[in-house]
C-alpha cells in the first residue's frame, strides 16, 4: 500500500496508467480508464482510503486486545 501511495503522490495523485489510457481514447469521464461505476470512480481514493484506514485501525485494536 505504501508503494502505491508513494507512486500516486509522485504523479500528482494520478495513476501512471491513466496517462497510458489517454493515448487510446478521447473519452475523459471519471471512469474511462477503470471499470467502476461513475460515482465510485469519482470518489475511489476517498472511499477505499477510508476503508483501508478503518481496517488498519480495527486490526490494531484487535491486536492490542490479544
Amino acid at each position: 500500500m505504501l508503494v502505491e501511495v508513494l507512486i500516486l503522490v509522485a504523479n500528482g495523485w494520478c495513476c501512471p496508467l491513466t496517462t497510458l489510457a489517454e493515448r487510446y481514447t478521447e473519452e475523459r469521464h471519471d471512469n474511462y480508464d477503470i471499470y467502476l461505476a461513475l460515482w465510485l470512480a469519482r470518489h475511489n481514493k476517498l472511499i477505499f482510503g477510508l476503508l483501508y484506514v478503518l481496517g488498519m485501525a480495527f486490526a490494531y485494536l484487535r491486536w492490542r486486545e490479544g
